[in-house]
């Protein structure tokens, strides 16, 4: 099947893939553009993979506030150079990290920063209520699990839906941008605030 210059545009437009990598994706998928767009995100996370070992030492901090300054969001977002910290695009990656802090709330960047007794809370939690359900006995650590992995996807950033495209969680919105600027990025730290709220 013949690629037609359109549609390589329009799978541009959704990636941000190069002509010839669009070309290719679509000549691999029999041009099926959702596939291709499938294709490429798996090229790019497999790319992102390779340079996340790299250092990060320069980037920006996003301060955001939202609802006439009810809400206040500092991140710290790095990336390899100076010259990519400059870069419009990775500015704009940070202001949409700090929207997504404002809006979904995480506790924590990733599950692996989840204090192990919050967890043992949350499966505590978990148990009773399915309990209390009358939920049989052989059924209930699945749905432990699942409450946790919800819990999970809740207050992690990386794993919480993308505010923009539920579709794409926050880590394949990193991932997408690692492979863009060509560089590593990081997440490496935020607070959200909100008025008259309780102090840790």
């Amino acid at each position: 099947m013949a690629v037609t210059t359109e549609v390589v545009k329009e799978l541009r437009e959704k990636t941000n893939a190069g002509v010839l990598a669009c070309r290719k994706a679509l000549e691999e998928t029999g041009g099926d553009l959702e596939k291709a767009v499938t294709l490429l995100r798996e090229q790019g996370m497999a790319a992102a993979a390779k340079r996340t070992d790299r250092a990060t030492n320069n980037g920006v901090l996003d301060l955001y506030n939202h609802g006439d300054g009810r809400v206040g969001v500092m991140v710290e977002v790095n990336c390899e150079t100076d010259f990519v910290a400059r870069t419009d695009e990775f500015r704009n990656f940070a202001h949409e990290i700090a929207l997504q802090i404002a809006a979904n709330s995480p506790r924590w960047l990733e599950a692996d920063d989840v204090p192990e007794e919050v967890l043992e809370e949350e499966r505590a939690l978990a148990r009773k209520r399915a309990e209390n359900d009358g939920k049989p006995e052989d059924v209930i650590p699945r749905i432990v699990e699942g409450r946790i992995d919800k819990f999970l996807d809740d207050n992690c950033l990386l794993r919480q839906a993308y505010i923009r495209d539920d579709s794409r969680t926050i880590e394949e919105l990193l991932k997408e941008a690692i492979v863009s600027t060509g560089e590593n990025i990081s997440i490496r730290r935020f607070e959200r605030w909100t008025l008259g709220e309780e102090c840790d």
